[in-house]
């Protein structure tokens, strides 16, 4: 080491060459310089269930129409549930009928797929004659009680409730979910009261585990999405008995039981009315691992969902929890909504500040009349009279008579044959003609977007710059892009002979960022190749590269992904939203034709980029790198894209690129090649599929794109 002394002592002239190599080996592409540091919001500490979640009106029916469709599928593909699986018959089992004052309560279960039981009571309103008769139906999902619907309050908390005026008699306090249903019923209302998973008779699988790994997570299994299916089969259930009218059912639940109301009104147009209680809010969005699932609220929050059952009646109600500012932050914007939709009449709020998170009897009340006016058609204020509940033994489903079935699977097994019976569905799919290909497109194309939660933007904002300088012969732009909707500030960098320009954009995604343009502080020969034959070669520091390194560690919570994923996008997911980002701003400056090439780790970001853009990008060069998401075993793996093995993984993602041209290399192992080449073939594009087993050298691929 040398000391200051002797630094001194040494001629300058000695040190003009290490001061010329250290010039030279400096970025020249950096942006953010001295105190300047990076702003994208991304770089900062992932957003959780507890951030604020705000819901803005579009400005048009049409507007909203889109963007309902958009979240609607996102739902969908969060949840596992697109396509929908098959539904195979449900077997129901209705026993053990017990008679009350106005309506009867049987016991009831069924197979929601083979191996999985649904289990719950039945209320049927008392006939009044032997005249047959379809009542309206309500749907109700639990929430976190303890031990579900068979809850049963202390003698001290029956008291606190009485107290407080939250419950009027002490069966209503010891019962509050027995007392719901009986109302309903007593009301003209045939009510399912059905176990979320490992509640009550719910036991093969214990509430909150079994979907929490990397596997569940790649093939789009979750906690939730096992109990939104076992929601839509009870539909299915409800719907197929004789007394209901199936044009007019209704869901409520509170809590848990809320997100599920909310989220089957998104996805299911058979419902007519939805009430879900402590639950819609800008606060937090469900702290359960059957509230949550990867992708579901990236970009949206419990708001915007329970929207989604827009313009049909739907009504809520808070309480001194995360939904005490319902009446002023997201009800007034579902007034705006169903203003504009002109069903202003069909939304509705109320909180209760006085008690805790729950489904009191006031909440109960503001229900019954909701639903007595919409689907009853009595605009009427309801007021919950006494009933004699039932001891939560008596309403076990399973007796000697009913034993618990011998084909039901736990978590384990259970996800194996969800898994083999999506595969089958999928496979389904593969092109084998013009139509096939056209619903392949839509159903994985669909899946794909809503997995990224990203396409093709038509703005691009420009944060910072261009910055113009001049480099070993060519012209450099630098310059900090964003989404105008968003807070990303991604540092890129471009650069072109400005004589010979031809307007044509070749954009170089690297592991190295945009600092690999340059080599020893000129251009490097692949990419002088292109600009020399006219190319401009844009670059970006994708999320995690360079100047968009995280200053800490992307942390994935550990005791479940999707309270993470659910949220933000996965860092793949991120890379390839830059590189759209990239391709967006190329369109909007007129781009004559714009082909993106990855290298390394970037040639699988590039693909799924190039199959998002569609035609916007004319040409694909892309190092495969030996990858597959099969071989993903960590969540918090850069490479992690929840549900993507699910929809075929990177050899369906390559046939979304069809009919563009495209080079792929170093695909050795990935089983890319079936699905890629059928898509091709039947795209009659068979001759634009380039496909080589080994890694390529750089400038054969420039030679590739010159072609």
């Amino acid at each position: 080491m040398i000391t200051r002394r002797e630094a001194l002592a040494i001629p300058l002239v000695s040190l003009l060459p290490q001061f010329a190599w250290a010039l030279e080996d400096a970025d020249p592409t950096k942006l953010f310089t001295g105190d300047k540091k990076p702003t994208d919001s991304r770089l900062g500490a992932p957003k959780t269930l507890n951030g604020y979640f705000p819901f803005t009106v579009p400005k048009t029916k049409e507007a909203w129409e889109a963007r309902k469709k958009l979240v609607r599928e996102r739902v969908l593909v969060a949840n596992g549930l697109w396509p929908l699986p098959e539904k195979t018959p449900l077997h129901a089992v209705i026993h053990g009928k017990i008679e009350r004052d106005g309506y009867t309560v049987e016991k009831v279960f069924f197979a929601s797929m083979p191996g999985h039981y649904v289990s719950g009571n039945l209320y049927r309103p008392e006939a009044e004659s032997d005249k047959p008769r379809r009542f309206p139906a309500v749907l109700c999902p639990h929430g976190h009680w303890n031990n579900g619907r068979m809850f049963e309050a202390t003698d001290a908390e029956v008291e606190k409730q009485i107290k407080m005026k939250a419950e009027e008699t002490k069966e209503g306090a010891k019962y509050p979910l027995q007392a719901r249903s009986a109302m309903l019923a007593r009301l003209g209302f045939v009510v399912f009261f059905y176990d979320m998973v490992g509640n009550a008779d719910s036991k093969a699988i214990a509430h909150r585990e079994g979907f929490k790994d990397a596997e569940a997570e790649l093939r789009g299994q979750s906690f939730m999405g096992l109990q939104t299916w076992n929601s839509i089969r009870a539909l299915d259930f409800v719907e197929s008995l004789p007394d209901v009218d199936p044009k007019r059912i209704g869901i409520t639940g509170a809590s848990g039981g809320g997100t599920q109301t909310f989220i089957l009104g998104a996805i299911d147009d058979r419902l007519a009315a939805a009430f879900p209680a402590v639950m819609v809010g800008t606060a937090m969005q469900g702290g359960c691992v059957c509230e949550n699932c990867s992708g579901l609220r990236v970009d949206t929050g419990n708001v915007e969902l329970a929207a989604l059952f827009a313009p049909k009646p739907l009504a809520m109600s808070g309480a001194d929890d995360w939904t005490k500012e319902i009446l002023t932050k997201g009800y007034p914007e579902l007034k705006e909504l169903y203003a504009l939709l002109g069903a202003e009449q069909n939304v509705a709020a109320k909180a209760w500040l006085n008690f805790p998170h729950n489904y009191a009897q006031p909440s109960r009340e503001f229900m019954y009349s909701w639903f007595s006016k919409h689907l009853l058609g009595k605009d009427v204020e309801v007021k919950e009279v006494a009933f004699k509940p039932i001891p939560p033994k008596e309403l076990s489903v399973y007796d000697p008579e009913h034993p618990r079935p011998k084909d039901e699977l736990d978590a384990t097994k259970l996800r194996e044959s969800w898994a083999k019976a999506s595969d089958s569905q999928i496979a389904k799919l593969a092109p084998k003609d013009a139509a096939s290909l056209k619903e392949f497109q839509r159903v994985v194309g669909t899946a794909l977007a809503a997995m990224v939660t990203d396409a093709l933007p038509k703005e691009i904002a420009v944060r910072e710059g261009p910055l113009e300088s001049t480099i070993d012969g060519h012209t450099m732009h630098r310059a900090v892009l964003g989404r105008k909707d968003e807070q990303d500030a991604i540092p890129c960098a471009g650069v072109f002979q400005p004589k010979i320009f031809s307007g044509k954009v070749v954009i170089w995604a690297h592991p190295k960022g945009k600092a690999s343009l340059f080599e020893n502080g000129k251009i490097a020969p692949a990419v002088k190749a292109l600009t020399d034959a006219g190319f401009a070669v844009v670059s970006t520091d994708c999320l995690g590269v360079g100047e968009s390194s995280f200053p800490k560690a992307f942390l994935v919570d550990k005791t479940y992904a999707g309270f993470t994923y659910g949220y933000n996008r996965p860092l793949l997911a991120n890379r390839v939203h830059d590189l759209l980002t990239l391709a967006g701003f190329a369109q909007m400056l007129k781009a004559k034709s714009i082909s993106i090439v990855g290298w390394g780790e970037m040639g699988p970001v590039a693909v799924i980029a190039k199959a998002l853009a569609g035609d916007a990008v004319t040409k694909l060069a892309a190092d495969m790198n030996q990858f597959r998401f099969e071989n993903v075993k960590e969540t918090s793996d850069p490479m992690m894209l929840p549900g993507a093995v699910k929809y075929g993984g990177m050899g369906a993602f390559l046939a979304l690129c069809a009919p563009g041209a495209a080079l792929v290399h170093n695909h050795r192992g990935t089983a890319t090649g079936k699905v890629a080449e059928s898509a091709y073939e039947v795209a009659g594009a068979k001759d634009k599929l380039t496909r080589f087993a080994d890694k390529l050298d750089d400038m054969k691929v420039i030679e590739w794109l010159l072609n």
